[in-house]
């Protein structure tokens, strides 16, 4: 048996991590990612040590296991049901290069909490660990996941039949076929990464790079080089040229996630640069043009930072050329029937799981939650429930921890039903609202509901597709609402 490593971190109160992997380049780069949110790191270079750490003192403080596959090999899953009889409380994390959702399913299945595809990023690794370990919220079932299922890229993926959530993907259709910037504001998890994707699969630049930077994850000192490059010698360790996201993504479009957390000077490095169109890598004596079109999100509404002096306000001019804003799930829960039924078709369609129904007392427990996770909190709980479903449908003894959430009650039935969906038909002093308002909410309602196929939407409301045409047209409706 190998001599387990303990890499101490200086507090001694520490949580502390135990990471299972032979890759001693791994375990540094993890024990100093985990040390900079307060964790300590021991390590255990295979099975038979980390069992055997379990009953150490240290091993008997874990606050959490990550374990890289390749260490067990194909007895991954037995290593972590091994791990969970002995531990059952101790929350496991899979680290591994394969995206297939099978593993994770046999994964979660053995006992593991969530599952990590490497490369992972900082602050992925963090926020998983902090997801599983914090005490004040419910664990496991409403614990966030990493993505397990591929996003469509287009609208019809865009689910919700809300006139505020319609409005907005209107909105952004149209600004689609567009070159200016947009900035896209919400909550975290309400879609705004796959808002601009299908965005970008909608615009001239289609074909053309695309770039994602999530700045939430880039530690502060690198996203000036992250974005713009850097030169040999610019600063210490940069010993080769790097090229930034804005010359890889020169004709095309740059996505930055979470535009909110940039610094005031590389808020108004940013601004120079979009006014010039000259993009200067660090260290560089020269400049060069680039087109690059910005889709930037913030989970911060710009207008706080703004009042707050925390933001620029020409950067924020430019990038909200359109601005568009995605609505909490809380705020259309009417929206929850539909979007449930179609994460269950996209789960049942992965390996290792089978295509579930749901029972209307489930949905009327799901509506009752508020989602603070949003749209992606509610998927993740779907694939957990599919995972541990031994039936044909999911009920509401499906979701345990919600029904002790939200207790004993009669939850009546789920919204979303057939009697006027989405639509409202009056305004907030009690008048009826114009009638061309309301007519617009039913075509949008309707193409939402048809997933955009046209002719479907025009034989269902009773009129020919000419005129469903021109009432688009005339109501400012996008084809694509």
């Amino acid at each position: 048996m190998a001599d387990p490593v303990s890499l101490p971190d200086e507090q001694d109160n520490a949580r502390i991590v135990m990471l299972i992997d032979d890759e001693p380049a791994q375990g540094r780069l993890i024990t100093a990612i985990a040390a900079r949110d307060g964790w300590r790191t021991i390590v255990a270079p295979d099975a038979e040590t980390a069992i055997a750490m379990l009953g150490t003192r240290e091993g008997m403080q874990l606050s959490a296991i990550l374990l890289d596959q390749w260490v067990p090999g194909d007895d991954a899953c037995a290593l972590i049901a091994e791990l969970k009889s002995r531990r059952p409380a101790l929350p496991i994390l899979m680290l591994t290069t394969s995206a297939s959702p099978l593993l994770a399913v046999e994964a979660m299945r053995a006992g593991a909490s969530d599952y990590l595809v490497k490369p992972i990023s900082p602050g992925r690794l963090m926020e998983a660990l902090r997801s599983v370990t914090t005490r004040e919220a419910p664990r496991d079932e409403l614990a966030p996941l990493t993505e397990k299922i591929a996003a469509n890229l287009d609208f019809d993926a865009m689910i919700g039949t809300a006139p505020s959530f319609r409005a907005a993907l209107a909105q952004a259709a149209k600004a689609a076929r567009g070159h200016g910037h947009v900035l896209i504001e919400g909550e975290s998890g309400t879609g705004k990464e796959m808002l601009m994707r299908a965005m970008h699969a909608a615009s001239p630049r289609a074909k053309e790079p695309l770039r994602i930077v999530n700045l939430a994850t880039i530690p502060p000192g690198s996203v000036d080089s992250v974005l713009f490059g850097h030169e040999p010698g610019s600063f210490p360790g940069a010993f080769d040229r790097q090229i930034g996201a804005f010359q890889h993504g020169d004709g095309g479009t740059l996505i930055l996630d979470e535009i909110d957390r940039l610094t005031p000077p590389l808020q108004q490095r940013l601004r120079d640069a979009l006014e010039s169109g000259i993009i200067r890598p660090v260290g560089a004596s020269y400049g060069f043009r680039v087109d690059v079109r910005l889709l930037v999100t913030s989970n911060v509404g710009l207008d706080r930072l703004l009042a707050a002096g925390q933001f620029d306000a020409e950067l924020a001019g430019r990038l909200a050329g359109t601005r568009i804003v995605l609505p909490p799930l809380r705020e259309r829960t009417g929206d929850i029937p539909a979007l449930t039924r179609h994460f269950l078709a996209r789960i049942g369609e992965q390996p290792g799981l089978n295509h579930l129904s749901i029972s209307e007392s489930a949905l009327a427990l799901l509506a009752a939650y508020d989602w603070p996770g949003n749209v992606r909190q509610l998927q993740s709980v779907l694939f957990r429930a599919a995972v541990y479903c031994e039936g044909n449908s999911l009920t509401a003894d499906s979701f345990p921890q919600l029904s002790e959430m939200l207790g004993e009650q009669d939850f009546g039935p789920a919204p979303g039903g057939h009697e006027g969906v989405g639509i409202t038909l009056y305004t907030p002093d009690g008048n009826l609202r114009p009638l061309e308002e309301i007519e617009a909410d039913v075509i949008r309602l309707a193409i939402g509901h048809y997933r955009g196929r046209m002719t479907e939407v025009a034989r269902r409301l009773g009129i020919g597709r000419s005129t469903l045409y021109r009432k688009l047209s005339d109501l400012g409706i996008d084809n694509a609402a």
